[in-house]
């Protein structure tokens, strides 16, 4: 009888840990298409943010193909572009994804998925809310915290030192974004840029992760990320779970 006990607890402990984590409290589609420069992060990323959904118990599905785009979207809370070409997306599929931030869809841009072709797919450009320039070099400066109040801002510090091509943007559909963090322009040098490009300076108001709603839902930008090893980063991850958090819940904002 005792080993029939031992025998049904050890069961128990199974099951029922199991069965907890199956109460996921969202479901996130990360859609990583990998691009010309863009691939080496796949398997960082992935490994980071399948321990990242097991760790904060909610529901991820990876796709690195845009017909996952033809399905049903309403199963997920957010849709996250990792560094992911959104110009690959067919006519119907940019119609089914447009269709999903109108019912109250929502989504996570990283890094190159906020650059697309100019007058490819507007709506697009809209919801990203700022318009990628020149592309930068590589370099190292001095990210700031612009909202100590959202949630993609609470593992970072004030100054943070970090490594990254700082892209410079415009604005021209005038959308109303919230910066939530900035980079420090005398920290680097903003004119030191690929061959056969030019740039100008963007000042003091340089975000380079904001958030706003679109549509109906919710649009959480950080164009950070350009280095495979930074989806192994700590400070980096604690900053985009945040992302993923707010934009996935509309929760955790400190007023």
């Amino acid at each position: 009888m005792r080993r029939l006990f031992l025998l049904l607890a050890a069961t128990l402990a199974f099951v029922i840990p199991a069965a907890a984590r199956a109460e996921d409290q969202f479901r996130l589609l990360v859609v990583a298409i990998s691009s010309k420069y863009h691939y080496e992060f796949i398997p960082i990323a992935r490994d980071s943010l399948v321990r990242m959904a097991r760790q904060n118990s909610f529901g991820l599905v990876w796709a690195d193909k845009p017909d996952v785009f033809d399905g049903d979207l309403r199963q997920y809370a957010a849709v996250m572009f990792l560094n992911t070409p959104a110009e690959q997306l067919s006519p119907a599929e940019r119609r089914n994804f447009e269709s999903y931030l109108r019912a109250g869809g929502s989504a996570i841009v990283v890094h190159r998925a906020a650059i697309i072709p100019p007058g490819v797919w507007p709506w697009y450009e809209q919801l990203v809310g700022r318009k990628v320039g020149t592309h930068p070099m590589l370099q190292t400066g001095v990210v700031t915290v612009a909202d100590p109040g959202f949630p993609a801002t609470f593992g970072v510090p004030d100054r943070w030192v970090w490594s990254d091509e700082f892209y410079p943007t415009t604005n021209p559909y005038h959308v109303n974004i919230q910066s939530v963090l900035d980079v420090d322009e005398r920290s680097y040098d903003p004119t030191k840029i690929w061959p056969g490009q030019t740039a100008d300076r963007m000042g003091k108001d340089h975000p380079v992760a904001w958030y706003h709603r679109f549509e109906n839902g919710r649009v959480f930008v950080t164009t950070l990320g350009h280095n495979g090893d930074d989806y192994s980063d700590p400070v980096y991850l604690r900053h985009l779970f945040g992302g993923i958090y707010w934009a996935a819940t509309g929760l955790g904002q400190r007023r």
